[in-house]
């Protein structure tokens, strides 16, 4: 049970949308959007263990369920069956004392959000948020109260309660019996919010929803508060924004009678007419309706799915800070009718039409609607949960789309293309390197995409999609392990996504050997890093980046961390919003200005810095120290130096519980190992980068591979050969044993190099999620094999290099030895 779980009053900047037990949806995407960046306004959420607790403590928790059974439990319930059930349970709610200590904690959560917006006594809304509310698959929307223009320690309390007594309104009774939620497990959190002083407030879509159509982004607004908008008691103003453009393309101006304000004499929310100036004009100015659509977008592209949202502008504030968002849930409407997929099925692959083959990149299969997507506008107006997307190629800007898609099928690439290496870390089926997907595939056609042979056939192939079932009831169990085979050789896991952490952390690994930030960069923040130091919010970055790499640290406190620091090239950055402006235009950005190089450029050092501080963030004020650093593309001795005196001048430096690796992917860093040494505790071999730069070869080329795949092969000799002399060279370091780990893909691909690792006694192995618990399996019986052959005295050679295979750890014996000693 972790520590939320057991919390009163949880403040919206603690919560996040996997909250919605502990606070329901409406608190939970409150939390979500303000720490996404949305401007949400400041408050609280007395959480459902709170409510659980009032019932369970005050004796009436079997009284309500008796209630219910007895009122409306008989399968042929009456209207009036549900209003006097609903009557009887409310009464007995609001007449029972709140247990003393919930009571004080709210009325002092109140004082603090009044003191945090510098007022004695300040207007709050008192919202409902059941636990089961704004789900995907179901919106509880309007069935519980809301409470505006409250005000007074003593109303707060008062409108808790009553909010509590609402999750059985005559509507919520029946919604719960027709849909089948057990009342007993649904619970209700209150969202105690800041109310904006509306001028103008409304909902907004973010497809439309009468058409479905998600290219148009619609607003509704009106004069005051806007629960005249959501209740229907009045007709807005609409305005229709195309997504593509960002242009207003239709508008539809009311006339508008009366309002609901807040009245300044008693603080209540009345009704009142609207003056004759203001009944027949635009309730938003036109660049407060582009700033909502900004915002709408924004929302949905976090969400990653259509949204229905709830806005207001305040009255006493300038624009763009009047613009608030109070509330967001998923869109239930459109979503339910998103049309399955419905091409023809066919039981064998004998009887399928292939239409298509490219390199298998990420096993597995998968079947849906293509969607073409030639830029990340189309993958943003076409793709939909369960879609396969094809394109020509992916970068770190595509994730968010990535990770909708149930396939993903790329013209260009290699095995090491972003969408391979993203796409096994999902476990999403891949294709890359076809050459003409984006051509051949028809927009919308239903297609079958078997990533273990590289093939899409069209429509609906059955005995593909059964051996998919199969698939996905074996890739279940490594999360399922009990038995953590014993390793002297560590056994690290690659991530990219931080809430993937959550899935894997059961794995048997002893480490997160490779934590890619750029997925944070590109997914949680959105904008380069210049442009938001030149627009005062370097802090957005830093918190950010500190809150991805938290949630990982925190689940698998203390193994260690090993964040590489961003490794964006010129083009990838350019994606990012206002990157245009900062990047240049380079012919190779692969060779070009990436890594250390852009760190310690004048140019790009205090971005950079935001890394940094956002590493000791997380270090120092979260107290999560198992996080360690590594630098990317590190290519002289010279940018080391540098790089090293750069962290330092932030406050970190290497010491025993916080180490500085470095990429080892450009031959330099073999050749001169020793005296990188001098400034690293340890290297991580990218092998990807490294076998690109040994034989010249492009990794994301699709051409060579088809020629002879061993133009890209990690195991290639003169790889093989570098990757020796680094693990050599850093174990007799003049400047003391450094660590040599690898975090390419060649491990999690090829066993027999996974064995040739071990035999030159690396120090750790960093795999893909899918691969660890074979990993391990593996790597303890290469141990095993190569202790029992140095008993023998039995030498083995390697037949492309010529050399014994003895290069193994001094002592590996003795080590592996003393690991069984230790776990047993």
């Amino acid at each position: 049970m972790s520590d939320k779980s057991t919390k009163i009053v949880l403040w919206f900047e603690e919560l996040r949308k996997e909250d919605v037990p502990i606070v329901g949806g409406k608190n939970a995407n409150l939390g979500e959007m303000l720490n996404a960046g949305i401007p949400v306004p400041p408050g609280f959420a007395v959480t459902a263990y709170a409510y659980k607790r009032f019932i369970e403590e005050t004796g009436i928790r079997d009284k309500i369920y008796e209630i219910i059974r007895t009122r409306v439990g008989k399968g042929a319930a009456k209207p009036e069956d549900y209003m006097e059930a609903s009557k009887e349970i409310r009464a007995l709610i609001e007449s029972v004392p709140m247990p003393k200590d919930i009571e004080e904690e709210i009325r002092r959560a109140y004082r603090e959000l009044c003191r945090r917006v510098g007022k004695k006594e300040e207007f709050v809304a008192v919202r409902s948020s059941a636990t089961a509310e704004d789900l995907p698959d179901a919106s509880f929307a309007g069935q519980q109260e809301t409470y505006l223009n409250v005000k007074g320690e003593d109303e707060v309390i008062e409108k808790v309660r009553k909010c509590w007594s609402s999750l059985f309104t005559p509507r919520a009774i029946f919604y719960r019996e027709s849909k089948g939620f057990a009342h007993e497990k649904v619970l209700i959190s209150v969202a105690v919010q800041k109310m904006v002083n509306s001028r103008t407030a409304g909902v907004m879509f973010t497809l439309h929803p009468v058409t479905g159509d998600r290219d148009k982004i619609v607003i509704e607004g009106h004069w005051g508060l806007g629960e005249a908008v959501v209740s229907g008691k009045v007709t807005p103003d609409e305005w229709i924004v195309d997504k593509k453009t960002m242009k207003i393309i239709a508008r539809n101006i009311v006339e508008k009678r009366v309002e609901l304000v807040r009245d300044p004499v008693t603080g209540r929310t009345v009704e009142r007419e609207i003056e004759p100036e203001r009944r027949n004009a635009p309730s938003l100015t036109d660049e407060e309706v582009l700033r909502l659509a900004e915002l709408a977008v924004k929302i949905e592209n976090h969400y990653g799915r259509p949204m229905d949202i709830e806005w207001a502008v305040d009255r006493d504030l300038k624009f763009p800070e009047s613009v608030f968002i109070v509330q967001a849930r998923p869109e239930t409407v459109w979503s339910r009718k998103e049309a399955q997929p419905t091409g023809e099925s066919v039981k064998s692959v004998a009887e399928a039409k292939a239409v298509l083959k490219g390199l298998p990149a990420s096993p597995g299969v998968a079947y849906g609607k293509a969607k073409i997507c030639l830029s990340l506008e189309d993958a943003q107006r076409k793709m939909q949960p369960g879609d396969i997307l094809v394109t020509t190629m992916t970068d770190p800007d595509w994730v968010p789309y990535m990770k909708m898609a149930a396939a993903i099928v790329t013209d260009e690439g290699g095995m090491t293309a972003h969408a391979a290496i993203v796409g096994r870390e999902l476990g999403i089926p891949v294709i890359v390197g076809t050459r003409e997907a984006t051509k051949v595939l028809v927009d919308g056609k239903d297609y079958t995409v078997d990533a273990r042979a590289g093939i899409v056939y069209e429509g609906r192939v059955e005995e593909l999609l059964g051996a998919k079932k199969e698939e996905k009831a074996v890739a279940a169990a490594p999360i399922e392990i009990v038995w953590k085979p014993i390793t002297a050789t560590k056994i690290y896991m690659n991530l990219g996504v931080p809430e993937k952490i959550k899935d894997y952390k059961d794995l048997p690994f002893d480490g997160i050997g490779l934590m890619r930030v750029e997925f944070i960069m590109a997914s949680y923040v959105g904008e380069h890093p210049l442009y938001l130091l030149e627009s005062g919010r370097g802090d957005v970055l830093v918190n950010k980046m500190a809150e991805g790499i938290a949630l990982v640290a925190r689940e698998i406190y203390p193994r260690p961390v090993v964040v590489r620091f961003s490794d964006f090239k010129t083009n990838e950055y350019r994606q990012l919003k206002g990157g245009e402006k900062y990047e240049p235009q380079e012919d190779n950005p692969m060779l070009g200005w990436r890594g250390v190089s852009r760190y310690i450029s004048p140019q790009y050092e205090k971005a950079f810095r935001l890394e940094v501080k956002a590493i000791k963030k997380v270090r120092e004020e979260m107290g999560l120290g198992n996080v360690w650093v590594m630098a990317p593309f590190v290519r002289t001795l010279w940018e080391a130096e540098k790089f090293v005196k750069l962290l330092a001048e932030e406050g970190l430096e290497s010491s025993r519980d916080f180490k500085v690796w470095a990429m080892a992917e450009v031959p330099s860093i073999i050749f001169l190992a020793e005296e990188f040494s001098r400034y690293f505790d340890g290297f991580s071999i990218g092998s990807n980068d490294l076998t690109q730069l040994t034989l010249g070869t492009d990794r994301d080329s699709a051409i060579l591979p088809k020629i002879d795949p061993r133009y890209f092969d990690e195991r290639d000799p003169a790889v093989r050969t570098a990757i020796a002399m680094l693990i050599e060279k850093a174990h007799k370091s003049p400047y003391g044993y450094r660590t040599v780990s690898i975090c390419g893909q060649a491990p999690s691909v090829y066993p027999d190099f996974t064995e040739f690792l071990v035999r030159q006694g690396i120090d750790s192995i960093s795999v893909n999620p899918d691969v660890v618990a074979k990993t391990r399996e593996l790597v303890a019986s290469i141990e095993r094999r190569v202790i029992l052959e140095r008993s023998l005295g039995i030498e083995r050679y390697d037949e492309d290099l010529g050399w014994p295979m003895r290069r193994t750890r001094k002592g590996l014996r003795n080590i592996w030895a003393r690991k069984v000693d230790e776990e047993f």
